[in-house]
């Protein structure tokens, strides 16, 4: 049976084909007739669902378009960073843009549950090979909504210090003290303890003077004193310290404890310490430092 079907079927297509028989046909008032009620049958099928896609697609843009620009606006107010602002909204309108066009399919009557399927499965096999650069931009995100630092900031992580001069969505670049640019990926920064010097206006400064256990303690004290009393920028409130903090094994120990602007630290540390130094040499108050004794014995060698 099957042989014969083929058979008839392969002698049909060897048969020449008749033009003008085909066009007398459609030209038939009958043949016309039923081609006419089959399109009919057709429209109104597929018609209202053709048209209910087109409004879902249509509308759902103008929302997409809608909420991205509210998704931008609001953003905005809330004084979040270009980059941030420029790349959620468009996330915004991507992710609605792609629910319309599952909903016009649907509409269709297209099953969408592969396509599901197969966006599922490149989402997690994308994921998979960018896993490094997706931390780092999940970091970025984080440090550029929450601040813990802002560009200019002076700032100790990830093993560095240094001075913030840009935050990007995977990087963090700082300069530092000698001139050397470091580039960090802000996944260590997102897992790592921020130290940020420049959040507040004021800093203390620590220094330990070691003196000499011969040396009169009210004297020194009164000199460390008068030290700290001359220079302006230390300031008055919260009031300076000067106390002894150890008696170590070759020195008693000062500490000068004071508050000063960010601005002045070091040079107030650098200034203080050699001031210290002069000071204490013209009172004549001895600074110890690290000595050895070394202790020789003769041994006679025995016959």
């Amino acid at each position: 049976m099957a042989e014969e079907t083929v058979q008839k079927a392969a002698e049909a297509a060897s048969q020449p084909v008749d033009v003008v028989t085909q066009v007398s046909n459609l030209m038939d008032p009958d043949k016309s007739a039923q081609l006419l009620a089959h399109g009919k049958e057709l429209l109104l099928q597929y018609g209202p669902k053709v048209l209910a896609a087109i409004a879902i697609f249509y509308v759902g843009k103008w929302l997409a378009k809608w909420a991205k620009k509210l998704t931008s606006r609001m953003m905005n107010k809330a004084d979040v960073d270009p980059m941030i602002v420029s790349f959620v909204s468009s996330m915004v309108y991507i992710g609605l843009m792609v629910f319309v066009v599952l909903a016009a399919l649907g509409q269709l009557g297209i099953q969408t549950t592969s396509f599901i399927a197969v966006l599922g499965a490149a989402g997690l096999a994308v994921g998979m090979a960018l896993q490094g650069s997706l931390a780092n931009f999940a970091a970025g995100f984080l440090l550029i909504i929450f601040r813990p630092f802002k560009v200019g900031d002076v700032i100790e992580a990830a093993g560095v210090t240094g001075k913030v001069e840009s935050i990007q969505i995977f990087t963090t670049t700082l300069l530092t003290g000698d001139n050397k640019t470091i580039i960090v990926p802000n996944a260590k920064l997102g897992n790592d303890n921020i130290i940020n010097y420049s959040t507040q206006e004021t800093r203390r400064i620590d220094i330990t003077v070691g003196v000499s256990y011969d040396a009169d303690l009210k004297q020194v004290r009164q000199v460390l004193e008068g030290i700290v009393a001359e220079d302006d920028r230390i300031l008055e409130d919260p009031a300076p310290l000067v106390a002894v903090s150890e008696l170590a094994d070759s020195s008693v120990n000062f500490l000068i404890r004071a508050w000063v602007k960010s601005g002045d630290y070091w040079k107030v540390i650098y200034d203080t310490n050699e001031t210290v130094k002069n000071r204490l040499d013209e009172a004549g108050i001895e600074i110890p430092y690290p000595t050895m004794d070394v202790n020789l014995r003769k041994v006679e060698q025995q016959a």
